[in-house]
């Protein structure tokens, strides 16, 4: 519950300290006392309650240590406020924070005087509500790398005094790539979550399509914008089949298609088709045209496997990332056979930049056991399991670790 109201929390709080440090301190003690006391009564109005008890300790912590008129005259600011609007506080959430703070606050976060990966850490934090260490795994990239650059990140904001206000009109487009980024590992976090027994966490995808949907709205002549919410719709209209009714992870070949949301693909398709028009293709549309074929295949037999090998070639030119890599080395497993997969995967360069992604050495373990190659399968399952932290794909690749000992017998 708590969780689930944090980037409207923090978004409301920055909007009134204007200081995002402490509106994350403030939110942090709130959640905290929300455990205690929401354990024997929960409140009607759980987001107004947690904002309510935030500013309280903002308020404190601002008396505390104020060292001059201004934090003293805000703090008071805040105390009348909370007085008088604290019954009815959630009353506007929809129109004012959904709407407005929230996306303000993403603006904020991705301003230019922050190099590209604060922007992105430091909005994954404040607004997708992700720990330091998901973050990470997000960015492939060890713990203390993403902590030390969240606090260098908030030192600057504090030393140049960075404002929280979406930017004039002038400056709004050369934030939005970076932006569709930070919504874009919101939802991969949602959709296919780094830790925990919980595969999907639904309420981040919700979130990640709410706040793309705002984006396209604000962006509407931005085919990428489209593209990234086009991609958003295919890809989580599938949610329900990705694991059965036990709690298992169910591959895409293997998922009921009967359980996909064909009003969500029917949207997405149209979002893609407006942004086509607009002819500026680029990464976000490709993607979106990819999960297109899939939801548009009637089973997995009738995927059209030599289209999406062509897209995801022209996408690693556009984008020659790692992960859109291992996208297509699967891709050319399908077209051309496994093996061919595995020649790519093998390559020196990849496997060292992916080595601590769970889902490469799953890639490979799948494909050597296509060939018959047991031994080194199970070594790259082995590896995939010691780096995952969810429950659900653990408990998936235990069961290909399994299904290769009996085949040993």
């Amino acid at each position: 519950m708590v969780r689930g109201e944090w980037s409207r929390l923090v978004a409301t709080l920055v909007s009134d300290l204007g200081d995002l440090t402490l509106a994350e301190d403030a939110a942090q003690d709130a959640a905290e006392q929300a455990l205690v006391q929401w354990r024997t009564e929960l409140p009607d109005r759980p987001l107004a309650w947690l904002i309510v008890v935030a500013r309280r300790r903002a308020i404190d912590a601002m008396r505390r240590d104020a060292v001059g008129r201004d934090k003293n005259d805000l703090a008071a600011r805040l105390d009348e406020r909370d007085r008088h609007q604290a019954l009815t506080l959630d009353e506007h959430l929809d129109q004012t924070i959904m709407r407005d703070e929230q996306l303000r606050l993403i603006f904020a976060c991705c301003h230019p005087a922050l190099n590209t990966e604060a922007q992105v850490g430091l909005t994954l934090r404040s607004i997708g509500g992700l720990t330091t260490a998901e973050i990470a795994r997000a960015f492939v990239v060890p713990e203390p790398t993403i902590a030390q650059r969240l606090v260098r990140a908030k030192k600057k904001i504090r030393t140049a005094a960075i404002p929280f206000t979406i930017p004039p009109d002038d400056e709004l487009l050369g934030r939005t790539d970076i932006v569709r980024s930070v919504l874009y590992l919101i939802f991969n976090e949602g959709y296919d979550a780094s830790s925990g027994d919980e595969h999907i966490r639904t309420g981040l995808c919700d979130e990640a399509v709410r706040l793309a949907r705002l984006l396209a709205e604000l962006t509407p002549d931005d085919p990428e914008s489209l593209g990234l919410l086009a991609l958003f719709l295919l890809t989580h209209a599938r949610r329900a089949a990705r694991v059965d009714r036990g709690g298992a992870l169910v591959l895409l070949e293997d998922q009921d298609r009967t359980r996909w949301d064909g009003a969500m693909v029917e949207r997405g398709l149209d979002v893609l088709d407006r942004a086509m028009r607009l002819e500026r293709p680029g990464p976000l549309q490709i993607q979106a045209a990819i999960a297109a074929l899939h939801d548009e295949a009637g089973d997995a037999a009738a995927t059209d496997w030599e289209q999406i090998e062509l897209l995801y070639r022209r996408l690693r030119m556009m984008t020659p990332t790692p992960v859109v890599a291992l996208n297509h080395a699967a891709a050319v497993a399908m077209v051309d056979g496994p093996a061919a997969g595995l020649r790519l995967l093998d390559d020196p360069l990849l496997a060292d930049r992916l080595d601590r992604y769970p889902h490469f050495h799953a890639a490979r373990g799948r494909l050597l056991a296509d060939v018959d190659d047991r031994t080194r399968s199970r070594a790259a399952f082995e590896r995939a399991l010691s780096l995952t932290e969810s429950g659900t794909e653990q408990r998936f690749l235990r069961a290909r670790l399994d299904a290769l000992n009996d085949s040993a017998h």
